[in-house]
Order: C-alpha cells, then structure tokens, then sequence
C-alpha cells in the first residue's frame, strides 16, 4: 500500500498547448535515481525543451531539467540526462505508428506524483502555425469579452 495517496503536481508545461495541438494523452511511469526523486518531490523541475521519442521498442524522455539534489553528494544525477519510461507494449506501438505518420510529435505535458509514484503525461501532438496561434489567442479574448459583457449586464439587471 503507497503511503501517500492523490496526485501532486510537480511541473507542467504550459507552454505546450500554446505551442502544439495535442492529439492523445498518455501517463506513463518514469525511471528516476534517488536523487531525482529528492530533487522532484522538492517540487523542482522544468519541462519546457523536453520531449519524447522511441528507439528500439523503449520509449524515452530527453532535454527534460530536473536540478542536482542540494543535499547530494558524489552520487548526484545529470540534470538533463535521458529516462526511460514504462509504458505498455501496445500504447509504445500505437503511439510510434502515429508519430510516423508525420508532423506528429511526443511532448511531456505534465511530471507528478500519483500515490507516491513518478508519472509524467505525454501528448502526441502536432506542431502549430503562426497563424493558428493568433487565432486561438484571438478566440480566447472573444470568449473573454463575451463573458465580461453578459456579466455586465447582469450586475445592470439587479
């Protein structure tokens, strides 16, 4: 039985759904070295140049900054070394048929801790245009405004 329950997040990247339009999510288990482990429950990590890729039937995670553990010693970690994740056999061979496809891409979207266990979600996701970002900003403020206007008028009604 895991002595913590519940899921804490430890980084995201926000950036990502900016960036990409995200097509699957997957959660998939990480192999981590106890400094690490230290180092993300101490809630430091940064997932902004990550991604993922798959060789030889493993699927892993690369450019991800996960900072040396204050407290370590020699046996410290590489900030940003490679980890393998666990995933099962059939979602690493649905997810490389999809990124084959082309255009398409494995971003880690989100590192945390479910009921004492490293997870990170990745997102197969396709890179956006210039013009696709603008418009998903100019839709937002649309949808903005729309909500500051009907609460407006609300306010005016009472």
């Amino acid at each position: 039985m895991p002595r913590e329950r519940g899921e804490k997040v430890v980084a995201t990247n926000r950036k990502a759904r900016h960036d990409y339009l995200i097509e699957d999510t997957y959660e998939a288990g990480i192999v981590l070295s106890g400094t690490e482990v230290k180092s993300l429950r101490q809630g430091r990590a940064s997932l902004v140049d990550g991604y993922a890729f798959i060789d030889g039937g493993e699927i892993w995670l690369d450019a991800v900054h996960i900072p040396e553990y204050t407290e370590g010693t020699w046996n410290n970690h590489a900030p940003r070394r490679k980890r393998k994740l666990l995933m099962h056999k059939q979602e690493i061979v649905k997810i490389s048929h999809k990124t084959k496809e082309g255009g398409y891409t494995l971003i880690p979207l989100s590192l945390y801790f479910k009921d004492g266990r490293a997870k990170v979600e990745l997102a197969v996701a396709k890179g956006k245009r210039e013009y696709d970002k603008r418009q998903a900003l100019r839709e937002r403020q649309d949808k903005r405004e729309a909500e500051r206007a009907m609460a407006s008028r609300r306010n005016l009604g009472d």
